[in-house]
């Protein structure tokens, strides 16, 4: 592939920000996975499409096209250069979770004894560790240390400790010559406390997608509407329906049954259950949704833009599925008249990680429903009252 374009993942995508800073360390090599058939110079993208840097896999080296755009707080984003001449001889202070007091204490007393003031480092690429959102770490930092300067620094945790801790270094160097160590005991202010409280409320206050899978005509539909009836009635959450039958006519119209197709209609259902959870909203999904590693990569959406995610596996059994068939979908697919159909000539994969199992027959939807509403409450994801 020639004039190829590519768009990283979130680390990599931290990885070249640092690059185009000049924070990158000079004796590391910048490494982007691409697909197999890439062999030459590639375009990198950000994720709504805009050329960053044009890349050689054979070297590791960039060259800029443009400068990152998207994201909250992105003036805080800035090269080792500026902030050096901004702010000389500055103390180095890396923050990758909100500040206590005692570590306000420690800035503090440091910037008394040296007569030097504190530039804030927020680490903010991708971090496991993180127990809240860049933006509310920014906040937090700024509540905890107010007048003090911030920089958003775009360095993405790595699995290896110490890995790690040598690029931390190394790009916390970039910045400052001198790097001051935080206790990291005691407790965060009222301040920091109320700014991470609302970043973080408990789990049954935040965005959630429940995601029923199974065969077609397992009850899933059924199950997944009674839900949203009483979540209705409950009155104390929003709720969308994202029902399989309806999403096709009106998200994915146009899509096929293919496999393909299949996953791309899924994608859709997922990339918007995703949305309404990020916004702290209940969306209920009831696709037949036969694969795995669609349904991981619903999972993942949700998860990174916040949200809790159940995955309700309805386990009704294929003779029970084919015994119902009102629509005759069965009788066809076994006649050849509809190819590549979940169940006869299309495999389900059942789900190993779902959050329940339930199975429709012979039971009534209240059983049913009232099984699949103990397993949220039991999980936190919902409020019994």
């Amino acid at each position: 592939m020639s004039d190829a374009q590519w768009t990283p993942d979130a680390q990599e995508l931290a990885d070249l920000e640092l690059a185009l800073l000049g924070a990158w360390p000079a004796d590391r090599r910048l490494d982007v996975r691409l697909p197999e058939d890439v062999s030459g110079p590639v375009e990198l993208l950000d994720p709504e499409g805009l050329p960053l840097a044009a890349y050689d896999p054979a070297t590791g080296t960039v060259r800029a096209l443009d400068a990152p755009t998207y994201g909250a707080f992105r003036h805080l984003h800035l090269p080792p250069a500026t902030v050096r001449a901004e702010h000389p001889d500055a103390l180095g202070i890396l923050v990758d979770q909100p500040l206590t007091v005692d570590d306000v204490t420690t800035v503090v007393d440091a910037e008394d004894r040296t007569g030097r003031r504190a530039v804030l480092l927020v680490r903010s690429g991708p971090d496991p560790l993180r127990t809240v959102t860049v933006p509310a770490l920014v906040r937090a930092t700024a509540a905890a240390l107010p007048g003090r300067p911030i920089v958003a620094v775009a360095l993405a945790r790595r699995a290896d400790a110490q890995d790690d801790r040598r690029l931390t270094d190394a790009v916390v160097a970039a910045y400052t010559d001198e790097r001051l160590a935080l206790p990291r005991t005691g407790a965060p202010s009222d301040a920091v406390a109320a700014i991470v409280a609302a970043d973080q409320p408990p789990l049954d206050e935040r965005g959630l997608v429940v995601f029923f899978t199974g065969l077609s005509g397992s009850g899933k539909s059924t199950i997944a509407r009674a839900l949203y009836d009483r979540v209705v009635e409950d009155g104390r959450r929003t709720v969308t329906s994202l029902d399989g039958d309806v999403v096709r006519h009106h998200l994915s119209k146009g899509l096929g049954f293919s496999k393909e197709d299949r996953e791309t209609n899924i994608a859709r259902i997922g990339w918007v259950a995703a949305e309404i959870a990020r916004h702290r909203g209940l969306a209920i999904c009831s696709p037949i949704a036969p694969f795995d590693s669609t349904r991981k990569q619903v999972r993942a959406m949700v998860e990174d833009a916040g949200g809790s995610f159940a995955l309700i596996h309805v386990a009704t059994p294929l003779e029970e599925c084919e015994r119902r068939d009102r629509k005759g979908l069965y009788a066809k697919a076994r006649a050849g008249q509809i190819p590549e159909f979940t169940g006869i000539s299309s495999p389900y994969e059942a789900p190993s990680d779902a959050l329940v199992a339930v199975d429709t027959t012979g039971r009534t939807v209240t059983e049913v429903l009232d099984e699949v509403v103990g397993a949220l409450v039991a999980a936190g994801l919902w409020r019994d009252e």
